[in-house]
């Protein structure tokens, strides 16, 4: 396949204005950061001139020809993993990812992961992020959270998502487990969300610093397994107006009403309930709750306009059968 060369010239009112920006408003497909890594890479030119000075200024009338190059291949292994796809198409899929696939590799996870499964799922179909070919995350779930996700195919795909998601238009709904019954019952939990100053390794809502998050959430369902007057659980609907790591995790542990299960921001069951509370529960519950070993909580319906067609796109994930058998448990 031929490389693919954009030609775009420069009008009077264009005169004085950063090379890379005025490149970026007519190609809008590509991102500036990545408009300026091909000026560099000396992917522009002027007639016989190369340009690789991204803050040059435009004058009026002037002729650029960007040539992109292929797109080099993923330096991560393609691995037949099976995938729950929900959606499909030539610009991007969405994925029921299943409660212990890692998203992305990273330390600890370098192969084995989602991105690892769509290399080999989609082939040839990918014509690159960022000149390589791979899939384009738009957004992450946690390794231990299940659901819905969006991935990009291409650059223009990926661009648009990612400004959806920025410009907070993509809706993302979630349903947990948490523990006792927030209140009230239909609220917003906000507080800035940055690393633990105790524990670098987890997010915690901060006084001072992190960045700020908000999560809307009603309570569906409380459970008071045994006939207990008090419930000791709820089935709570969630939806991000943000998307910081961790963030459902963080701003229900903060409220006191962590995720059931939840290994990191929650508390043992029997920590949370207390030995009396504890051992009245029926044995099935008990057994149910000891034996859920992540924090429930599942992306249950997402919605965005699809980057190439601008329809209206709306996807539903039923609960993955653990939930259903915790929740079941705690309906008794």
């Amino acid at each position: 396949m031929p490389e693919q060369v954009h030609t775009v010239i420069a009008e009077a009112g264009d005169a004085g204005t950063r090379l890379d920006r005025f490149l970026s408003s007519r190609l809008p497909q590509l991102s500036r950061s990545r408009l300026q890594a091909l000026i560099e890479e000396g992917c522009l030119s002027n007639g016989s001139r190369v340009i690789t000075d991204a803050s040059a200024k435009v004058k009026p009338h002037q002729e650029f020809h960007l040539t992109m190059p292929k797109a080099k291949p993923s330096h991560m292994p393609a691995q037949d993993i099976a995938l729950d796809i929900v959606h499909e198409d030539k610009h991007l899929l969405v994925i029921n990812k299943p409660a212990g696939l890692t998203v992305h590799p990273g330390p600890g996870n370098p192969d084995m992961t989602l991105v690892n499964a769509l290399l080999a799922h989609c082939g040839k179909s990918l014509s690159g992020i960022g000149g390589v070919t791979r899939p384009g995350i738009v957004h992450r779930i946690d390794k231990d959270t299940s659901g819905l996700l969006v991935v990009a195919k291409n650059d223009v795909a990926h661009l648009a998502l990612s400004a959806q998601l920025a410009e907070r238009t993509l809706k993302r709904t979630y349903y947990a487990v948490v523990w006792g019954v927030p209140k009230p019952l239909k609220g917003t939990i906000t507080g800035n969300i940055g690393r633990s100053l105790g524990n670098r390794q987890k997010m915690a809502v901060l006084k001072k610093g992190g960045k700020p998050a908000a999560t809307h959430y009603k309570v569906i369902e409380t459970f008071s397994p045994g006939g207990g007057k008090t419930p000791i659980a709820s089935l709570v609907e969630c939806q991000l107006e943000t998307g910081r790591t961790h963030q459902i995790r963080v701003h229900f542990s903060f409220i006191g009403h962590a995720l059931v299960g939840d290994p990191a921001y929650g508390q043992s069951t029997q920590s949370r309930l207390g030995a009396t509370a504890y051992k009245s529960l029926p044995a099935k519950t008990r057994k149910a709750l000891l034996d859920f070993h992540r924090q429930a909580l599942h992306a249950r319906e997402m919605e965005f306009v699809h980057p190439a067609t601008g329809r209206k796109m709306q996807f539903e994930a039923k609960l993955p059968e653990d939930m259903k058998a915790l929740i079941k448990a705690l309906q008794n």
